[in-house]
């Protein structure tokens, strides 16, 4: 299998150290063909498993089974993502293989897993989510697409992320509680109540703190 990543970021060289990993742990070939970025600056650059190729534009010149949208900052992500769709591209997934998923987990594509996820029984993942390093979705949870958990946050069971939501670093969502399209749990916060669309929350308990303007940070935003 062979996987283009787009971007060229901390977070792409993280999805292909967990392709490179699945590959060895189940010795499977998996291949990092290499990163597209717009940043003439990176051309060339070398990456883990690979070198920066070229430009998003060119990735059809590049022989591939399959592509994963690497870029950490969610309305960027679904946009190329939604872009590369239209055009009939395959998504591939990055699983690492110290990560732990239940088998009834319903996962999208281009969704990426990092090393120490667990996802519980009967959560669904919805497409070109990030799942990072050490974060947990308890179950019947749902994840909507191009949402973004990152590291070590911690999702109670029957949770609902809308789509492009960011839960940040070491964040907590109670369980039954409704992260709304677009919004912002800031990093150590604890979500007591449903935050709505496109709200940024901090704090524990979590508070309001301003409109995101149905935009959201990640890192690498830059990227492409």
């Amino acid at each position: 299998m062979r996987v283009l990543l787009v971007g060229a970021g901390g977070h792409a060289e993280v999805v292909a150290d967990a392709l490179l990993a699945e590959a060895r742990a189940r010795r499977v070939p998996i291949e990092v063909v290499g990163y597209l970025d717009d940043d003439p600056a990176r051309l060339g650059k070398a990456l883990v498993g690979g070198i920066v190729l070229g430009r998003l534009a060119e990735y059809a010149t590049f022989p591939h089974d399959s592509v994963i949208v690497a870029l950490g900052n969610n309305p960027i992500r679904q946009r190329v993502f939604l872009d590369l769709a239209g055009k009939g591209v395959v998504f591939g997934t990055a699983r690492h293989p110290a990560s732990v998923i239940a088998p009834n987990v319903a996962l999208g594509d281009g969704v990426m897993i990092m090393a120490g996820v667990v996802v519980n029984t009967n959560a669904r993942v919805g497409r070109s989510v990030i799942l990072n390093t050490s974060c947990s979705v308890d179950h019947h949870s749902t994840i909507g697409d191009h949402a973004h958990v990152a590291p070590g946050a911690r999702l109670g069971g029957g949770v609902s992320v809308g789509a492009g939501a960011l839960i940040g670093i070491g964040a907590t969502v109670m369980p039954r509680r409704r992260v709304g399209e677009g919004a912002i749990v800031g990093a150590g916060a604890v979500v007591l109540s449903d935050v709505p669309d496109h709200t940024t929350v901090v704090g524990n308990p979590a508070r309001p703190v301003a409109r995101s303007a149905k935009t959201n940070p990640g890192h690498d935003g830059k990227v492409i």
